[in-house]
């Protein structure tokens, strides 16, 4: 078991319980009975992230814009498209890339006969990066886009960071914010981005 860390980032302000975040750290938790470990042991450095994923979901108090309702027997809400920054989703990829698992979507198709996930038949386990080629596959597919890849980095208070030094406050305050009064599919655009829009005779203007 790894140790019960990452989920403190949010004892200040927590959705969770301290029981919740032991859970969180465990190979296989009763807070969903899934096992990482389908294809093999996970390594620790991508293990790591999905922990931190688990904390950021069960504990953080700045996902409220996108919260969505869902049908399903397990759960009545699910969040949809949170913003996560760049690094986070790219480091999360290339710490996972030689992890194997042997499905794309894992909030559902498992064989649950057996009471924790298994692959189904016909599905052969492979690493990672055949399954998620790019960062964007595995955050936004892996969870049924929960998470959406975005090119805003941490700090611009337009991205949810799942890491963050606690000692500096929690940079995802202001991000939901910002996404509560403008909707939580604004996109911000890059100065640059408007300025390359511009005619050319209009540059010499500013």
């Amino acid at each position: 078991m790894l140790p019960v860390a990452w989920c403190v980032l949010w004892k200040d302000n927590a959705c969770c319980t301290a029981n919740t975040s032991t859970e969180a750290h465990q190979d296989q938790s009763y807070l969903y009975n899934f096992n990482w470990n389908h294809c093999g042991v996970m390594p620790e450095k991508c293990k790591q992230h999905f922990i931190q994923d688990t904390c950021l979901y069960e504990c953080s108090p700045n996902l409220g814009p996108w919260i969505d309702q869902a049908d399903t027997s397990w759960r009545r809400e699910r969040i949809l498209n949170v913003p996560l920054c760049k690094e986070d989703c790219e480091l999360w990829w290339e710490d996972c890339q030689d992890a194997i698992t042997c499905k794309e979507n894992w909030h559902k198709g498992w064989n649950w006969t057996s009471g924790t996930n298994r692959c189904p038949r016909g599905f052969m386990c492979q690493p990672f990066k055949y399954v998620f080629p790019r960062p964007a596959d595995l955050c936004e597919k892996i969870w049924s886009n929960s998470y959406k890849y975005t090119m805003e980095h941490r700090g611009s208070g337009r991205c949810i960071q799942m890491w963050f030094d606690p000692a500096n406050g929690n940079p995802n305050v202001a991000v939901a914010k910002y996404y509560a009064q403008n909707g939580r599919d604004a996109s911000p655009t890059p100065r640059a981005v408007l300025l390359l829009l511009l005619p050319a005779a209009l540059l010499f203007l500013l």
